[in-house]
């Protein structure tokens, strides 16, 4: 089966399920130690793009990813806001003239990653967002590396998710609001660790899906 942008609206629907049926969780983890507007502001983003749907599941993936991270720029406050625009239009530039293989896509969402963490002078080991997505791209080179069946890379790229979400308990926060709790910020899972492993989880969830459905 390929996997081509008419997949969005499907992909684009899990994720605001699995956010809104987590709202609350994430609302608290977030007034522990951020601003608690963190599922407000990315609601406001997903909201955006459920409108759009239609329009992104006729369009290549370079212009899909663009058009994703444009409006995810001008629709999310806060820092995630900037940060996923960041992501999907350096996806976007990537994968201009790319086979979207396994090996295609690891290598482009790589590149995204990466200028999530110089947008936001970040790595992984800080409490935020990349402590999922960092380890969910190396993932991913390493299931290419190793040729392994997409559903194979898809369950252990989920896994991997998790556990890097769940790393951020025992952080000290260097980033954002939640770094002036210094020791206190321990403790406590990263609220936007969770929404990236969340959506995550639920775009893995609908590929799988797909992928080992009858034909």
């Amino acid at each position: 089966m390929q996997l081509t942008p008419q997949l969005l609206p499907g992909l684009i629907q899990a994720i605001a399920d699995v956010i809104e049926n987590n709202a609350e969780e994430i609302t608290v983890l977030d007034q522990a130690i951020g601003d608690g507007d963190h599922v407000i502001n990315l609601q406001r983003g997903i909201q955006a793009l459920m409108v759009q749907t239609a329009e992104l599941s006729q369009l290549d993936w370079d212009a899909a990813w663009q058009k994703i991270g444009m409006t995810m720029m001008s629709t999310v406050g806060g820092a995630s806001g900037s940060l996923y625009g960041t992501l999907f239009i350096a996806m976007s530039k990537a994968a201009r003239e790319r086979f979207l293989d396994l090996s295609g896509f690891a290598e482009v969402y790589a590149q995204g990653v990466e200028a999530v963490k110089q947008r936001g002078k970040a790595d992984v080991g800080e409490k935020t967002m990349l402590d999922v997505l960092v380890p969910v791209a190396d993932s991913l080179r390493q299931s290419s590396a190793e040729g392994a069946e997409l559903t194979v890379a898809l369950t252990r790229l989920a896994e991997v998710a998790v556990a890097g979400m769940e790393s951020t308990r025992d952080m000290l926060a260097t980033k954002g609001r939640a770094s002036f709790l210094e020791e206190r910020s321990r403790g406590h899972i990263d609220a936007g660790a969770k929404t990236a492993q969340l959506m995550i989880c639920a775009i893995v969830a609908v590929l799988i899906e797909r992928l080992t459905s009858p034909a």
